[in-house]
């Protein structure tokens, strides 16, 4: 059957012709239109025999067109969204140009929601490519940790100062090496020793009469108004970040306020109550400032450190400040009332960690304490000979390991009773003196060291990743595996030579899996960043570096990481984004005045601060 453009076309030319002809023409088509089909298929077989060269390529021309059937105005829609399935993204785009009925089938919430769990959050396998979740808000808000317990022990400080290794110094191959270590000596800091009574670190509550900050009763919170988006919406939002991403495009903003340099900082955009992302940063000026992350406006300003700030972490409860002046301070954010000081090392707080029921601290006395809310003791590990630059926890959801370079008995303090730590917690420690360390902490043991570097260690990042996509990626990078070879994408078993690096998930062990889809498998990476001017990345079984990524001119401050990306800050002011699997760098970010110090990395955006006192927001949100 003719479309209306054809027929329209048959009329013009009909009736362009003499009416003795245009009858005869009428006459032969309604022959053959009231014809059986056989004799319809003797009419054309004559026809053809009398048609000439000219005639048959003007059949051929009008037969492309007519014998073209559209699939999806015969099949049914169910068949027809199958068939689009194993379409791409382009190439669903492609089919919505086609036609209005193509248009409605192609954009199906059904086809572009599969198309986003293929890439959101993880890499595809097929195309190599991955987007960012954008998380902004939970729907149920993350039960906190509790804050600590009231009993945890006060210890009498030493009384002495540690100075500021500010002047750099020659490294190993004869270059000078930013040995900036900010040990300096806080010229304009107080000689008072810090007192475990925190009402004088209280900031007035009137002093912020309509605190945006302060969870509201239930009866005051809005209703909830749930609304959705197509899928396709979700995936070109998410596509065009990721493309800044890889194309290095963002837009900066500074946050001013801090008067020396900002030491740490952590975000948060998933928090329940305040309806805005929050960012706690911490300084050399003493004081912990929060932070309106959407609009940059500083909200409060924690004061009661008498040194610098150079470690904090919060959750939705409370946040927790290590210092210089030998003490950590847990305090009410949303308030800014200081709650409980902490005091037990000898020498400034460096780096902290803290999960629901264990805080894990650092400092410039070498050791490791381990604070356990539960029971409100504390105990130090020791092994380090230098200062402890950053902690990180890790539940490996296993029981502890025997032998491995267990520390003597010796290296344990407090006692043989040893506190209510859960089997299977691990903690990673890294060292000025070049090593990383993994402790056993229901043994207070030292289970391996990580050995590598030729420079101080500055900073460390646990990544829990998809086992069966790391083995993946490998396996694409090296031609001589089975895997490259024959095309597999099979997962391939992760060694389970010890009984603690080897362990399912919490989720895997209850079965909490989508039903029909095997297990997932998470691996953890350990990332490491250093003053020899590398990235390190390590496989935690063996304790061997899996890769080490060279860029930065001077040595490496922080790093940061999840499944898509890696970001590294350096004390050559830069900021470089990298491709953890292939190793290469993305983008490279400039902007600050000084050295990197501290950096934390979101979905669509990098917060780092500097020793010029500022914190940018670089965000490729477009």
């Amino acid at each position: 059957m003719a479309d209306e453009g054809t027929n329209l076309k048959l009329q013009q030319a009909l009736d362009a012709l003499p009416v003795a002809e245009r009858e005869a023409v009428s006459a032969i088509w309604s022959s053959f239109s009231s014809s059986p089909h056989p004799r319809r298929a003797l009419i054309l077989q004559g026809l053809l025999t009398m048609c000439c060269f000219s005639q048959l390529s003007l059949l051929t021309e009008q037969l492309a067109q007519l014998i073209r059937i559209d699939p999806f105005t015969i099949l049914p829609r169910e068949v027809s969204l199958k068939i689009l399935g194993y379409l791409d993204a382009t190439s669903l785009c492609r089919a919505a140009q086609v036609s209005r009925q193509w248009k409605s089938l192609a954009d199906d919430d059904i086809l572009w929601r599969g198309i986003c769990e293929q890439h959101i959050g993880q890499k595809c396998l097929k195309c190599g490519w991955g987007l960012p979740i954008l998380e902004k808000r939970r729907a149920v808000p993350l039960p906190a940790s509790p804050s600590p317990s009231p009993h945890l022990p006060t210890l009498a400080p030493s009384q002495s100062r540690m100075k500021r290794r500010h002047e750099a110094e020659p490294g190993p191959s004869g270059a000078t090496s930013q040995n900036a270590k900010r040990q300096r000596l806080d010229e304009q800091s107080r000689a008072a020793s810090p007192s475990s009574d925190p009402p004088s670190c209280t900031v007035p509550p009137s002093s912020y009469p309509s605190n945006p900050l302060i969870v509201p009763s239930s009866s005051e919170l809005p209703a909830a108004d749930l609304k959705t988006r197509p899928w396709k919406d979700v995936y070109c939002e998410r596509l065009t970040i990721e493309r800044n991403w890889r194309r290095g495009r963002c837009t900066v903003r500074t946050l001013k306020g801090h008067t020396d340099g900002v030491m740490c900082l952590q975000f948060s955009e998933t928090l329940a109550h305040p309806s805005f992302p929050v960012l706690i940063t911490g300084s050399y000026d003493r004081t912990a400032r929060v932070w309106n992350l959407e609009t940059g406006a500083e909200v409060h300003s924690l004061v009661g450190h008498t040194r610098a700030i150079r470690a904090l972490q919060f959750d939705a409860a409370k946040l927790i400040t290590g210092s210089m002046d030998h003490t950590m301070r847990v305090w009410n954010w949303r308030t800014g009332q200081c709650v409980k000081i902490l005091e037990g090392h000898t020498e400034g707080v460096v780096c902290l960690n803290f999960d629901s029921n264990v805080l894990a601290s650092g400092s410039v006395d070498t050791t490791v304490k381990v604070w356990n809310f539960r029971t409100g003791e504390c105990f130090t590990l020791r092994g380090h000979c230098d200062w402890v630059n950053a902690v990180q926890l890790w539940d490996s959801t296993g029981s502890s390991v025997s032998g491995c370079g267990s520390a003597p008995p010796a290296a344990i303090e407090n006692g043989s009773s040893a506190p209510q730590i859960d089997p299977g917690k691990m903690l990673f420690s890294a060292s000025d003196d070049g090593t990383i360390r993994l402790w056993d902490l229901s043994l207070r043991t030292c289970v391996r060291q990580f050995r590598g570097h030729v420079g101080q260690v500055q900073s460390l990042k646990l990544l829990l990743v998809d086992e069966d996509r790391e083995e993946s990626s490998d396996s694409s990078a090296r031609s001589t595996s089975p895997a490259s070879r024959d095309g597999s994408l099979s997962p391939q078993p992760y060694p389970t030579s010890s009984p603690i690096l080897s362990r399912r998930t919490p989720a895997q062990e209850r079965g909490s899996v989508v039903p029909g889809s095997p297990a997932k498998r998470q691996k953890p990476v350990l990332i490491s960043g250093s003053l020899d001017n590398t990235i390190k990345i390590w496989d935690i079984e063996t304790g061997k570096a899996q890769r080490t990524l060279f860029g930065h001119i001077e040595g490496v401050w922080a790093v940061a990481s999840d499944k898509l990306r890696l970001v590294s800050g350096s004390h050559d002011r830069t900021i470089k984004v990298w491709s953890r699997e292939e190793g290469n760098c993305t983008a490279t970010l400039v902007g600050h005045r000084g050295a990197v110090t501290c950096l934390a990395l979101g979905e669509d955006k990098i917060v780092s601060g500097s020793d010029d006192g500022d914190v940018r927001v670089w965000s490729f949100s477009g």
